[in-house]
Order: C-alpha cells, then structure tokens, then sequence
C-alpha cells in the first residue's frame, strides 16, 4: 500500500507536540494520534478489516469556537466495487469547524461542518451511480450528561453516491464514565440513510445503501494513553457494503484501539 506523505507528516507533528504545551498549559491547540485494528466509520469498515494509524490537532477557542484537521488510512476506495473510478486514495483527510457550548447545567450543544477529503486519482468517466467520494456535511448535536443525540446532513453527494444531497446520519450515543476507575463505558446507535434517485435505484435493485449500526465499548485511561475495546455490528446489505477484496465490511466485529492526546 502507497503511504501517505500527508497523513506520516500530521502524526509525526502530533508527537513533537508535548514540548510547545509545556511551554503553555493554556494553549488552545491541541494533538492526537492513535492506532486501530480496524478503522470502522458508521459501523463500517474504512480498511478491509485491517489496521490503520489516524491523527489530527485541533484549535479550541475559550467561546466555545472550534476547528481542526483529523487524518487516517484507509482502503475502501481502492477496494470498492461501487466506486471503481478511485484508483490511488489511500487517506482520508477531514476538515471541520464549529461551535459547542452548555447551558442550563447538564445541557450542550454543538453545530458544526465537516468535510471529508480522499485525495485521489480518478478515471476520466466514472460509473453510473458513482460520484467522488468527498463529501460535506452539516451536524447538530444536543446532550444531557453523558447522553447525545446528533444529526448529520450531507450538501451534495454522499461518499462516493452519485445525487444523494440531503443524506442524513442520526446517531444515539451514551458515554459514561465510572467515577476514580479511569474507565468509561459507551453505547451507540445509529442509522445511514440514503437519498435521490441513484439511493432509489439502488433499493428498486435490493441493493439499499440505507442501513443501521450499533456499538458497545469500553475505554481505560492509562495516564494519557487511552486503550479501547467496542464491538461494533450493522445490518448493512451485503451487496453494497462487500469490497472487491470479497470481504463484508459491515459485519459485527470487535476492535482495539490506542490512542494519546497532548
């Protein structure tokens, strides 16, 4: 697989990061790198079940302002049979900015935009029903204590969906952490739902894009490295969701994680 001088270059900045917050405590920039055994995005696998390494920084503003840059590994555009006209993606670089904040004790908010880059090379005409796999989305999200309900709407087409503008992703999610243990415990439901006359066709082909995911998960925090343990499971359709590699990529699985912010 080609490496990504991009993504090489974010993480190896993010560890050079803990000498400038020495210098300031109070900086708002922060960094993380982590590693995967699968990266799996909506209960999806990014990577053909493999492993990926990931990083980003991130800018947060005492007004509740922020913004940042996260990037990973991937393969799913290489290895897709939907999207062939993807011939050499192998990052996924995202940009995003909004703005959070609480209110009325144990309530917040957050609203923001997030675009999802793959830089790649692509053929000259794609398929039909296929469309470059960068895609932009707006989000909501509301929470009480440790509990959140969030709403994602895409601007145009939906990784890689040809004319699929108005693409929602709802998601529940709950992460609750155990008081002097250093562990939290989470749980997550969500739902992909797909638009336009390209997701209608695809459904009319009993081929749905449209599909569910769940999770159960556990993390412990080993001063600053945080190790996880989730399995994930959706009821995705096999037809859509298998790589060109034969592999199901919505299928249950249980994944390991490594992570260290600074």
């Amino acid at each position: 697989m080609m490496k990504s001088k991009l993504l090489n270059s974010l993480i190896l900045a993010a560890l050079a990061v803990p000498s400038v917050a020495m210098a300031a405590d109070a900086s708002p920039f922060t960094a993380n790198v982590g590693l995967v055994s699968d990266y799996l995005y909506r209960g999806i696998s990014q990577t053909g079940a493999k492993p990926a390494i990931q990083g980003g920084f991130d800018y947060a503003h005492a007004s509740g302002f922020y913004a940042g840059v996260w990037g990973s590994s991937i393969s799913w555009l290489t290895d897709s049979v939907a999207v062939t006209g993807a011939t050499s993606s192998q990052v996924e670089l995202d940009t995003y900015f909004g703005f959070k904040n609480s209110f009325a004790g144990d309530f917040s908010y957050d609203v923001g935009y997030l675009r999802y880059n793959y830089p790649a090379s692509y053929v000259a005409a794609l398929p039909a029903g296929a469309a470059k796999a960068d895609t932009d989305e707006v989000y909501g999200a509301l929470s009480y204590k440790f509990v959140t309900a969030k709403l994602s709407y895409s601007l145009g087409n939906t990784f890689g969906i040809d004319q699929s503008k108005g693409s929602t992703y709802f998601d529940l999610s709950a992460n609750y952490p155990i008081a002097d243990s250093g562990y939290t415990v989470s749980a997550h439901a969500g739902k992909q739902t797909y638009k336009g006359t390209v997701a209608d066709a695809l459904v009319a082909a009993n081929s749905s894009p449209t599909y569910t995911d769940y999770k159960v998960g556990v993390t412990k925090d080993l001063n600053g490295f945080v190790v996880g343990l989730a399995y994930s499971s959706t009821n995705a359709n096999r037809t859509q969701y298998t790589s060109g590699t034969n592999k199901y990529l919505g299928k249950g699985t249980a994944v390991l994680s490594l992570t260290r912010s600074f």
